[in-house]
């Protein structure tokens, strides 16, 4: 088995944007042993990654440097992926004989580089997601870059849920700094107002960052986090939350790499760089000719100063999770299970379906989300799968129908019970899963449900039919 080394970058943000990167790589060796080399304080990023057999710590000084050296020495890689840019990477990978390096050719490493990528100074002008991306894509030009997604494990979401459960939802995450600088900051004293006006119309308020990024406010409905999380930690209670507010910093890109619907301003740097996905809520910035400048001081930071707290105010209004949805599994919940349906013949609905009509006069969205792995296996055709799935809206009144269309070991986030399907819903609908439920016939529909904090109910177990389904809900909300 081949041994390959990613050397990976030094920040947070960075880091969720090389996340496509690294699982572009394990594309390219789905056999091999895959470790990266990376800094202690973004480590617990990659160490949920399932693409990834082995986090190696980064040890700095020169001490540290001979170490690192001769710890990739011992394990005898075949070639190094370097998604870092410095020259250093390059060098420490050459000195402990991994024969093959790829990387940009930039920041004078040519020479080190067996595979070097070619650089123009347009190549910064892409997204960094695409940018990282570049690397693995050079082997493979047919790769496409699938979205970061960061999955914490069903027990670390509980832990953070406990913790956060005498809260009144919805819960707003507000982080207020940003490590590069004054010039990516929004007014403290407008973060303040805007947690104020959260508290008095919606629910509470918890604060992250680093020591010395507190807002110094005092209010019963806050839940102050900052400085006082490991990694780990605050990536799992962001996780949690219902909302994130933030300026253009690593929290940020945890945010939207977690499914949490945000609303981020951005002052001297650039949504078409550094900035969420479109579908992730909204980006906040300033309409003045200087922004972006890319500069970390500026005595006056118009661009930050010229955003109001009313601006902020409205587009958290457009995106805070308000909607309930049921989410019902395909085959063996709403129709037969045919096992792997590929063809109309073996296609029947179960009865009562048309019950679930009465969830919409409720308020629900009913939203499907099947696995559909027949497609990676060739057993299915995808056209065939949309067709049906799109018989489920015409017929009965679905909002949206979602599947997953991998095999189970590519390792992906939309294949349940991960949660990447309703996390999709989440930013396309605005759902609140507090209030809503998950509907299926196996075990992984209820892991489901819990990964999301959605309420389950498992047929043949809790209801024996879609009828009952219904009237469940019916009663729940009732009570």
């Amino acid at each position: 088995m081949e041994n390959i080394l990613i050397r990976g970058v030094n920040w947070l943000g960075d880091a969720v944007m090389s996340l496509p990167a690294v699982r572009a790589i394990r594309k390219l060796h789905p056999t091999s042993n895959i470790s990266i080399l990376i800094k202690e304080k973004i480590a617990d990023l990659f160490r949920w990654e399932n693409t990834i057999d082995e986090v190696i710590i980064y040890s700095e000084g020169f001490t540290g440097k001979i170490k690192t050296i001769k710890e990739l020495k011992n394990k005898k890689f075949k070639r190094a992926y370097l998604l870092q840019n410095a020259l250093d990477a390059a060098l420490i990978t050459t000195v402990a004989g991994i024969p093959e390096r790829v990387g940009w050719n930039r920041d004078c490493r040519r020479i080190f580089l067996t595979h070097p990528v070619p650089y123009h100074g347009e190549d910064r002008k892409i997204h960094h997601i695409d940018y990282f991306f570049e690397i693995p894509k050079r082997f493979n030009p047919s790769l496409l870059p699938d979205y970061p997604w960061i999955n914490p494990s069903l027990k670390e979401r509980l832990s953070a849920r406990k913790e956060l459960k005498n809260l009144k939802r919805p819960i707003l995450a507000l982080s207020p700094g940003a490590k590069y600088g004054d010039t990516k900051k929004w007014e403290a004293e407008k973060f303040i107002e805007v947690s104020k006006k959260f508290i008095g119309e919606y629910g509470s308020v918890v604060l992250f960052g680093s020591q010395g990024e507190d807002l110094e406010i005092k209010d019963s409905g806050i839940y102050n986090f900052i400085g006082k999380t490991s990694l780990r930690e605050l990536i799992c209670l962001l996780a949690e939350c219902d909302i994130l507010l933030c300026n253009d910093s690593g929290i940020m890109h945890l945010g939207y790499a977690l499914g949490v619907p945000l609303v981020a301003i951005f002052g001297s740097t650039s949504p078409e760089l550094t900035g969420p996905p479109k579908f992730a809520g909204k980006v906040i910035r300033a309409q003045v000719e200087c922004s972006p400048c890319f500069k970390n001081r500026c005595p006056d930071i118009k661009c930050m100063k010229s955003i109001e707290v009313e601006d902020i105010w409205s587009a958290l209004n457009e995106i805070i999770p308000s909607k309930k949805a049921v989410f019902f599994d395909r085959d063996g919940t709403l129709c037969k299970d045919a096992n792997y349906l590929s063809k109309w013949e073996d296609f029947e609905v179960f009865p009562f379906i048309e019950t679930l009509k009465e969830l919409k006069n409720l308020g629900f969205l009913l939203i499907g989300i099947s696995n559909q792995s027949g497609i990676a296996r060739g057993i299915i055709r995808e056209d065939f799968v949309k067709e049906v799935n799109q018989f489920f809206i015409d017929k009965y009144g679905f909002d949206d129908f979602f599947y997953c269309p991998h095999h189970p070991d590519e390792r992906c986030f939309c294949r349940k019970p991960n949660p990447g399907m309703p996390l999709i819903a989440r930013y396309k609908y605005g759902i609140d899963f507090r209030n809503s439920y998950v509907v299926g016939d196996k075990d992984i529909d209820m892991q489901l449900a819990q990964m999301i904090g959605a309420k389950g109910i498992l047929i043949s177990k809790d209801a024996k039919n879609l009828k009952e389904v219904v009237e469940i809900i019916k009663r729940d909300i009732n009570a």
